[in-house]
Formats: C-alpha cells, sequence, structure tokens
C-alpha cells in the first residue's frame, strides 16, 4: 500500500426529510446565492423544500446551470456573486450544478487575469468561498469530494480542477429526491459512479487490501440496486444505496494508498466537449477500449475484478480478464447505453486524431496509472471505440 494522507471535512446529512436542515447548517446573517440547473426543482418539490428552510435568509437565486457547467454562464453567476455581496453559495442540484457552484467558489476569491486559468494552468483552490449543497440526482460524487469539470463552449474544452479549499461545508442526502428523475439520468449515474470506482481500481495490485473490497463492494451493490432503482425510483432502499454508492465511489476513500488511473476520464471529455455526448455514456464507449488496449498491464485486477464482482472463477487468467471486458459492456448495454462512438455521431472519423492533438498541446504526454499512456496511444483507444 502506498502513504497517503486522507482528509474529507465534508458534513453529510442522509435521509427522509434531511432539507429541513439547512437553516442549521449555514451560517447566520449569511447572504446565500442559490444555484441550480434548468428548473425541475421547482417541479419536483424539492424548490419548495430549499426555500422553506431559507426562510430566515437573504437568498439570491441564480438558474439555468447547464448540464455540462458552461463557463460563460458561470461568468454572468460570478458577476452577481460581486454585485450582490455574497458570501455563501448553495448548491441544489446534481454533479452539474455542484461542480459550478466549486468554480464560482474558487473564482470569488481568485486575484488572477482571468478565473479560467484556474483550470488551463491547473492552479489548485486552497481558500473558496464557502458553500454547501442539496444533491437532487446522485451520480457523480461532486457532493463530498473537492474536483470540479467545467466546460467552455467557445473552445470546446472540458477540464478539471479542484484543490483542498473546494470540499462543500456540508451536503444534504435524501435518496426520496430520485423519484421524478427521469430514466435516462438515473441510468447516466448509475454508469458514472461504476466508472469512477473502475477509474481508482482497474490498475495493478498495490496490496490495498481494504481499498480493493470497498471498490468491489461498491461496484456489487451499484450491479444489485441499479435495476431496482430503474424499475422503482421509490423504492427507498434501493434508492439509498444507490445514493450513498455514488458518494462513496468518489469521495476520497477509496484512491488512498493505491494507483490510480483516470485516463478514461480524460478521453470521454474530450467526446462530451466536441459532441456534447453524456459523460456517463463516453466512458461507457471509452472504457472497454481502454482495457483492451492496456490489457497486459491491467490483466491482474481485471481478473481479479472478475472473480469478485462477477463471480468468474473458471479459466486462466488472461480469460478471465478478458470475460470482465465483456461483462462490464454488456453491463452497460443492458442498463441502455450504446458503447460504440458511431451511436451517437456520423462525423466520428478524425476525432481520435483531434483528441490525440489537444493532448499533446497541452502537455499531457503520459495518462494512466504508469503515466506511460502517450497521445498515439490515446489516438489508437478512441480508434477502437469506432
Amino acid at each position: 500500500m502506498k502513504n497517503f494522507e486522507f482528509k474529507n471535512p465534508t458534513k453529510i446529512i442522509f435521509g427522509k426529510g434531511q432539507i429541513e436542515k439547512l437553516n442549521d447548517e449555514i451560517p447566520e446573517n449569511a447572504k446565500i446565492l442559490m444555484l441550480y440547473g434548468g428548473g425541475s426543482i421547482k417541479r419536483n418539490g424539492i424548490y419548495e423544500q430549499v426555500t422553506k428552510a431559507l426562510e430566515k435568509f437573504e437568498v439570491i437565486e441564480f438558474g439555468g446551470i447547464p448540464a455540462n457547467p458552461e463557463y460563460s454562464v458561470l461568468m454572468e453567476a460570478l458577476e452577481v456573486i460581486k454585485n450582490e455581496k455574497i458570501d455563501f453559495l448553495l448548491a441544489v442540484g446534481g454533479g452539474s450544478v455542484i461542480d459550478g457552484t466549486k468554480f464560482l467558489s474558487s473564482a470569488a476569491l481568485y486575484e488572477g487575469e482571468t478565473p479560467w486559468d484556474i483550470l488551463t494552468q491547473r492552479i489548485p483552490t486552497q481558500t473558496g468561498m464557502p458553500f454547501g449543497t442539496v444533491l437532487t440526482l446522485p451520480a457523480t460524487g461532486s457532493e463530498m469530494n473537492s474536483g470540479a469539470v467545467i466546460t467552455r463552449e467557445e473552445t470546446k474544452e472540458k477540464l478539471g480542477m479542484g484543490g483542498p479549499g473546494l470540499f462543500p461545508v456540508f451536503s444534504i442526502l435524501d435518496p426520496e429526491v430520485i423519484h421524478s428523475i427521469p430514466s435516462r439520468q438515473l441510468v447516466n449515474g448509475i454508469t458514472d459512479a461504476f466508472t469512477h470506482v473502475l477509474e481508482q481500481y482497474m490498475t495493478y495490485p498495490s496490496g490495498a487490501f481494504l481499498q480493493d473490497r470497498f471498490a468491489e463492494s461498491i461496484l456489487q451493490t451499484l450491479i444489485e440496486v441499479g435495476p431496482k432503482v430503474l424499475n422503482d425510483p421509490t423504492d427507498y432502499t434501493a434508492a439509498s444505496n444507490f445514493m450513498w454508492s455514488c458518494t462513496m465511489a468518489l469521495n476520497g476513500l477509496i484512491q488512498k494508498g493505491v494507483p490510480t488511473d483516470w485516463a478514461v476520464h480524460a478521453m470521454g471529455h474530450e467526446l462530451t466537449a466536441l459532441y456534447g455526448i453524456d459523460h456517463a455514456r463516453t466512458l461507457a464507449v471509452i472504457a472497454p477500449s481502454h482495457y483492451k488496449f492496456n490489457f497486459e498491464s491491467k490483466k491482474e485486477k481485471l481478473a481479479q475484478y472478475a472473480e469478485r464482482v462477477w463471480n468468474i472463477k473458471e479459466g486462466s487468467l488472461d480469460h478471465k480478464a478478458s470475460a470482465a471486458i465483456e461483462r462490464t459492456e454488456t453491463f452497460f448495454q443492458e442498463l441502455g447505453i450504446e458503447t460504440r462512438l458511431s451511436a451517437y455521431t456520423e462525423d466520428y472519423h478524425g476525432t481520435a486524431e483531434e483528441i490525440s492533438k489537444r493532448f499533446t498541446e497541452r502537455g499531457w504526454l503520459g495518462l494512466g496509472e504508469h503515466q506511460n499512456l502517450k497521445p498515439e496511444d490515446v489516438e489508437k483507444i478512441v480508434k477502437m471505440t469506432y
């Protein structure tokens, strides 16, 4: 096991009816900017619960944060923060709204030339404006970590940011919010969380037995409850296990002491930036080809995954490793996700070359757990998805 440090300061408030506790968590006399997405919270009752809990506070609202948090929209929100002298942010939404709020938390205190530098120069945020979240869509784990991904339509880029100053002060997780979530978004959430675990698990053995079993338990739980959630979102037991699995998949715990990959996300982000494909679906497109391309370096962990998660016990190590890749792709397809890039766009020719070029220009010359996946390798992997 590798050396590590672990600190996660986010307070989790989990369960039915917990939104009413908002007023106990926000500092007295705070001036709040409440951020949300396309307005679904006004149709499913969450908005009413939140505003009732915030009655004693001065609240300004900013809606319309898109599914991939757009830089230009966030810059409009930043103007509101500055003009209205906001001192606390509240994200009411899924990963996109929370990620956008993290960017604003950082940008509000940033003293550089332009906030986009935070992403292009990978400037870690040490101190941000305090914020909390009310999670409305389990998927990304952003409610309990310090990372975010922001899109800029102008340049067709999707870049990450983070730092110790970007943990939410608190996050409220009420599993009942999933009752009104469309099945497509639930499928995306299951897939996103599943792939988050794989990025931190599907590398090579490192002697971190407990972390491996934490990761495997999350994968097994998603496999078990995913279909139940899709069949009946009102099943509270399934919904609560789904929501908590998504949070645990990316709150930092399972990545401590182990090597991590994240090349799947790097490539997937480019597909979203170029074609607007749902983030989770880009991961389902890239992951199988990535594992096939890197089969030799990953096959020990793939075989372990086959045995412990998919109960594939027979055959050689290579056979089990190959079967694990096939079973993973089948799982995504059973959820209703297409796993070939050609299913999402007819304009895929030249995509691999464009992504390789972008990585070269950014200096991303070594991805993956060994930092040896070169842009030309990325090109080959993306071509395998066609």
